[in-house]
């Protein structure tokens, strides 16, 4: 690449919990022969993504490639944090090669598309491509996209019923400004679940689209990096729910952050964020926790009442053995004193 090209952004979208972390990781350990650069773009006041990146960085993605825009969307503060803080990437020496975009779980990409359109940029840069994630399980069960057929006709009959869900859209519009289709933990949805995934994703694509299954992140960077879509040139082939003017917002969904005390037994943390989920309809729950008598931190990852958990890293010298986790739910689903209780029983428990 020489100074004269335009670098190129791969923007990575996904519902809440798809694993777009975990493929970014993979693809820091393994870039091809790539320098990379990663934007972790937060939902919440905590930066759990990044550092969690940010602790496997190695040499061709190094800690100061990886940059945190944690203030809400990225679309809807372009001037103030997205445009800098591309033009701070741009400026390392040595130059990157690529930038990865982690989008929030929530955010809708197609406004994004439209931030890279900006005079500042738009010589410099290029989006090489669009990956949506989608859970294969969840996607299998219609949890995102309910009887896309019905919902379709529907819509054909009136169209000025709307018989969409926030969750829906999201998901939707993921998938229809995508150039591929990764579709996650088929091992989880089996042989019938996948195929169900793909029949529903290709109902709600605006145009072919590959899919290919993606296990525990682990996808060539050849398949998914240099694409060499321009997708801030291809803008109309990507239809959105929310194409029109200021018609983009997060109002449906809130955030809040809960400190942990140190757990006697991750158990009773994995059951308490089961009970939120099943009780509250609490949507994603993520983070790290301090288990007594363990050296390394527990990294958290919660897709409603679905928990993984695991350590992922000793904790540094000096560093608090602070547990903390971002809870995200559908505005009126979030209620903090609920949520505390039920957190801050279980670190309770262990004291």
């Amino acid at each position: 690449m020489t100074d004269l090209a335009k670098l190129p952004v791969t923007v990575i979208t996904g519902f809440l919990g798809s694993g777009k972390t975990t493929l970014i990781r993979h693809l820091m350990q393994n870039p091809g022969g790539k320098r990379l650069a990663v934007v972790v773009n937060e939902f919440g006041d905590v930066g759990v993504d990044g550092e969690i990146l940010k602790s496997c960085a190695i040499p061709d993605c190094p800690a100061e490639n990886i940059m945190e825009l944690a203030n809400g969307c990225i679309c809807c503060t372009v001037a103030d944090d997205f445009i800098p803080t591309i033009q701070a990437l741009m400026a390392l020496d040595p130059r990157p090669d690529h930038i990865l975009i982690e989008t929030s779980g929530l955010a809708l990409p197609k406004p994004l598309l439209k931030a890279f359109d900006w005079p500042d940029i738009r010589s410099a840069v290029t989006v090489d491509g669009v990956i949506a994630l989608a859970d294969a399980e969840a996607v299998a069960a219609g949890r995102f996209a309910p009887n896309v057929a019905a919902v379709d006709a529907q819509r054909l009959a009136d169209e000025s019923i709307d018989h969409e869900t926030p969750l829906s859209e999201v998901f939707e519009d993921q998938i229809s400004c995508a150039d591929i289709i990764l579709l996650t933990k088929p091992d989880l949805a089996g042989p019938e679940g996948v195929a169900k995934a793909k029949e529903i994703i290709a109902a709600e694509a605006p145009r072919p689209l590959p899919v290919v299954e993606v296990a525990e992140g682990e996808v060539d960077p050849r398949v998914i990096l240099g694409l060499e879509a321009a997708a801030e040139d291809d803008m109309d082939a990507r239809p959105s729910h929310h194409d029109e003017p200021h018609d983009h917002d997060h109002d449906d969904f809130e955030s809040i952050v809960v400190d942990i005390p140190e757990l006697a037994d991750p158990a009773q943390l994995v059951s308490a964020i089961e009970g939120l989920a099943r009780e509250h309809n609490i949507l994603r729950i993520k983070g790290y926790a301090s288990v007594a008598g363990k050296p390394m931190r527990l990294l958290v990852q919660a897709v409603g009442a679905r928990v993984r958990h695991q350590y992922d890293r000793p904790w540094n010298a000096g560093e608090a053995r602070q547990g903390r986790l971002v809870v995200i739910a559908e505005h009126d689903d979030i209620r903090a004193d609920v949520i505390h209780a039920a957190l801050g029983a279980t670190a309770q428990a262990a004291e």
